[in-house]
């Protein structure tokens, strides 16, 4: 059991929480943050779309799934580490079957449909068949700053940045732990590390590091993936130990993200409210209730990486074949572009079921067996 909650759970309607607890809502709302990043590509497909200051934050979508992902890893691994059984071997190797198979068959996919439209002669961007960024694609390290262009699937920079994350994880462990009596400062320091970064990457680099991604999206990453360590560290320290505590302030926090993301706040600002966001909804599990954790709302947030994965093979070929059968600009009638959106849902949960899940599968057994096989002197 987690330092903190063992202790919090005399609150009222507090319930203990481990490390094998499936924080449901958590799960649900990654839905929301892959469909915000599919807004953020579609919309300008859709014929006549004016501005839409909420869907144009929706590279924030990115933000939310770093954030998260520091909860969760903490989660899961922080109290291994405390307990030191912690293995980081057999953590990366669970990292790897999580994300790099449906990386690849997504990157091999991207370089298929570039092939063939080529072959069919449709004009493509000559950096999505980027062979020099290849290698760096291949290695999950193109969010590095050593990938010369944004080429194959490009929101698989993105997972780079994870795989960042993933390998320093000891080092955001190291820096939980030593603060775990101190939730609400970790929790200060986390949010003065991502105002500073976001104020000074600008001076150096002429963009907002939000807007990061082949370039320094390995740092992108670093003050989201703190913050959600730190807002673990408040959540099981028993900080909401009440249900209608727990749902009130996540309305509030969903809220003041979509209000504030229309009235255009700093990013820093929106990216704080993120991890609020983070302890509230895990609350949700920890006091008992069941708002945020039905089946089809976790079930969409279990396919949001496939959705996240896919969202851009899809908008290539479905806009450039919706230009040619229909002889249509590129722009999409209102109706079609519905159908736009909907269908990547249906691809995602194709791609979650015939790739994402038995290839992590496979890995696992691949690694069970390694375990198991006899050792000879």
């Amino acid at each position: 059991m987690p330092n903190g909650v063992k202790g919090a759970s005399a609150g009222r309607g507090f319930k203990a929480v481990n490390e094998a607890t499936h924080i449901k809502p958590l799960t649900a709302v990654r839905f929301f943050a892959a469909l915000w990043v599919v807004l953020f590509h579609y919309w300008p497909k859709l014929a006549g779309a004016g501005e839409s200051t909420f869907v144009s934050r929706g590279y924030l979508g990115v933000e939310l799934f770093f954030v998260l992902s520091g909860f969760i890893l903490c989660h899961v691994y922080l109290p291994a580490m405390e307990g030191e059984r912690f293995k980081y071997g057999s953590f990366l190797w669970a990292r790897i079957a999580r994300v790099y198979p449906l990386h690849i068959v997504t990157l091999v996919g991207v370089g298929a449909l570039a092939l063939g439209a080529t072959v069919a002669g449709f004009g493509i961007d000559p950096a999505i068949l980027s062979w020099s960024s290849l290698p760096a694609n291949l290695l999950m390290v193109q969010a590095w700053g050593l990938a010369p262009e944004a080429g194959w699937n490009h929101p698989s920079w993105s997972i780079s940045a994870e795989w960042f994350a993933y390998l320093t994880f000891p080092l955001f462990g190291w820096a939980a732990l030593s603060l775990k009596t101190r939730p609400y400062a970790a929790f200060a320091g986390a949010c003065a590390l991502l105002a500073g970064l976001y104020v000074v990457f600008p001076l150096f680099s002429g963009f907002a590091l939000t807007k990061a991604t082949i370039a320094w999206g390995a740092l992108r990453i670093v003050p989201c993936f703190a913050l959600g360590c730190a807002a673990y560290l408040v959540w099981r320290s028993g900080a909401i130990t009440a249900r209608n505590v727990a749902l009130g302030l996540s309305a509030v926090f969903t809220a003041a993200i979509l209000i504030l993301a229309v009235a255009d706040a700093p990013d820093a600002v929106l990216v704080m409210l993120f991890g609020g966001l983070m302890v509230a909804l895990a609350a949700l599990t920890s006091t008992g209730s069941k708002v945020g954790s039905g089946r089809v709302g976790v079930y969409l947030g279990e396919i949001s990486y496939a959705m996240y994965m896919v969202c851009i093979p899809w908008k290539l070929l479905f806009v450039n074949a919706a230009a040619k059968l229909l002889g249509i600009e590129e722009h999409l009638p209102l109706w079609l572009w519905l159908v736009f959106i909907a269908s990547v849902v249906p691809l995602a949960a194709l791609a979650h079921h015939l790739v994402e899940r038995p290839a992590r599968a496979a890995l696992k057994t691949l690694a069970e067996r390694r375990i198991r096989k006899p050792k000879f002197a």
